[in-house]
């Protein structure tokens, strides 16, 4: 009899990517993480400016120098996680990573605040799109938010049983 595999438990479901879409666009910034070249992890700050696809990508402009770059040219498997406390929304997406330097989608993604990191604009010599292909995402969602949810896992822990509503989790398959 065979093991079952873990990526049985992600499901395909056009609700719940829909749902995670709408949560990611919700939070500016996420976490990339990478591996660098001695194999260890290393994760960085990234802005999204709400450009999160879920037909699987997700973009974010970058140098095309970079050294994330460097490592996403050695090891495209990257993961991205997003972080919203003061909801409880946390988002975490597997998938691998590309260099793009179409000058076409960079202006058609091109937002005025992005300035900031490129003073240029699109006009930047080195500027680039890092797009990250979703093959996997778990997002865990407490409706209720962090005070409800602390009342909650106190009152389970004083009586012993498993809280009755703690929110949505899920596990998706992107591809």
């Amino acid at each position: 009899m065979s093991q079952p595999n873990e990526t049985d438990n992600y499901k395909h479901d056009p609700e719940a990517q829909k749902k995670l879409r709408d949560m990611a666009k919700k939070i500016d910034y996420a976490m990339l993480t990478t591996v660098d070249t001695d194999g260890t992890l290393r994760s960085r700050p990234m802005s999204t400016n709400g450009e999160v696809e879920f037909d699987g990508d997700i973009w974010f402009f970058t140098y095309g120098s970079s050294h994330k770059v460097d490592e996403i040219e050695r090891q495209p498997h990257v993961n991205v996680s997003f972080s919203e406390p003061k909801t409880q929304t946390y988002i975490s997406i597997s998938g691998t990573a590309e260099l793009v330097t179409d000058k076409a989608k960079i202006k058609e993604l091109w937002k005025p605040e992005l300035k900031a990191w490129f003073p240029k604009g699109t006009d930047e010599p080195d500027i680039a799109l890092l797009k990250v292909h979703a093959t996997k995402a778990e997002y865990w969602d407490s409706p209720s938010g962090l005070v409800a949810t602390t009342v909650g896992l106190v009152k389970s822990i004083t009586t012993g049983k498993a809280p009755s509503e703690m929110g949505d989790h899920e596990k998706l398959s992107l591809t």
